[in-house]
């Protein structure tokens, strides 16, 4: 295993299995709205920059041969954590897809397969999931303890130096094992959760989310039913960057080359107010209900998650009308041909 690669991540990373109605399968319409807003951005990726004379793709196949015969013999990995719920994701795949099936198990951190293996890669919606909170906002004792937030709000310089400096070293290391998997000149494309330059997360609709959340762990410890010491040592391991963050790393690790960046345009936040607020809860709970079993027990997730539909019910109005909102990367990578 390569230096700083990581062999697993911890059970609460992974979402709500089932599909329930709490379950992430009934819960993750806004991913899928972010990823069905991509499609038309990967198919031209893949009509225009997939090169045909050492790979093979069925859309490139078909427009360069004029073949309609579907390609035989493709394998498509879907991974996730160790935890996910693949028997779900397996019910939910079609008897008549045109690709072989199967899962893979790990981290995204470290290498999943073996070298030159993947013509095509897709990350979902995932990298801004760090591999771990960054010890130093944990720590009472350091410029970068993050006292009285959950997140990485912008706020406080040290707070923020410390959880850039784990995205950079998580997408580092990302990027250094697809680059063993993936053959040259082939794809990926990334989708991920960001911020526009300049914009603090405590700017932004996600931000005042996020607060409100962290809110409702503090009215519990204010009223004695989890220790002050208890919410201290939670923070949540995510983080939003800039385009031109994530444009540095990328040209630091210099295995690919970017072909298109671009943020999505979606109209996936336009229905009711009632809607809207329903999405938030289920959707943060699919997520989130995880993490804060885990870290503070079940009866206080519960908890938790009834005094947040609450209080976004409350001040909806206010996290709707922030000034900016994240944005959703869309990046094209090429694998350079050594």
């Amino acid at each position: 295993m390569a230096i700083g690669e990581i062999k697993e991540l911890p059970k609460s990373w992974a979402m709500l299995g089932g599909d329930g109605p709490e379950s992430y399968t009934q819960n993750s319409s806004y991913q899928k709205g972010v990823v069905d807003a991509s499609m038309e951005m990967v198919d031209d990726g893949i009509m225009e920059k997939l090169d045909l004379k050492s790979l093979a793709v069925e859309h490139k196949h078909h427009a360069q041969f004029n073949n309609s015969a579907a390609l035989s013999g493709f394998q498509v990995f879907f991974n996730d954590v160790a935890t996910n719920d693949f028997n779900t994701l397996f019910k939910a795949l079609h008897s008549n897809e045109k690709y072989f099936s199967a899962g893979l198990p790990g981290t995204f951190f470290g290498r999943l397969l073996p070298r030159s293996t993947l013509h095509f890669a897709h990350s979902s919606y995932c990298l801004h999931w760090l591999s771990k909170v960054p010890k130093e906002v944990l720590d009472s004792e350091s410029p970068a303890w993050n006292k009285g937030s959950i997140q990485c709000d912008g706020l406080k310089k040290e707070v923020t130096k410390a959880y850039s400096a784990q995205f950079q070293s998580d997408m580092s290391t990302f990027l250094e094992a697809r680059a063993q998997e993936i053959v040259g000149g082939g794809l990926m494309v990334i989708i991920t959760g960001g911020l526009p330059d300049g914009v603090l997360m405590s700017q932004a609709g996600i931000g005042m989310y996020y607060d409100l959340l962290g809110s409702c762990l503090i009215d519990m410890a204010e009223l004695g039913v989890i220790s002050e010491e208890k919410l201290d040592s939670f923070n949540l391991p995510l983080y939003y960057s800039s385009s031109k963050e994530i444009e540095e790393i990328i040209k630091a690790n210099g295995n690919f080359s970017i072909e298109r960046m671009d943020s999505l345009s979606h109209n996936i936040w336009k229905t009711s107010r009632e809607t809207k607020i329903k999405v938030s809860v289920t959707g943060g709970r699919a997520v989130f209900q995880g993490l804060l079993e885990d870290h503070f027990g079940r009866e206080v997730a519960e908890k938790t998650f009834e005094n947040f539909e609450t209080k976004l019910d409350e001040n909806f109005s206010i996290i709707d009308g922030a000034a900016h909102e994240h944005i959703d990367h869309f990046i094209l990578l090429k694998r350079n041909v050594n």
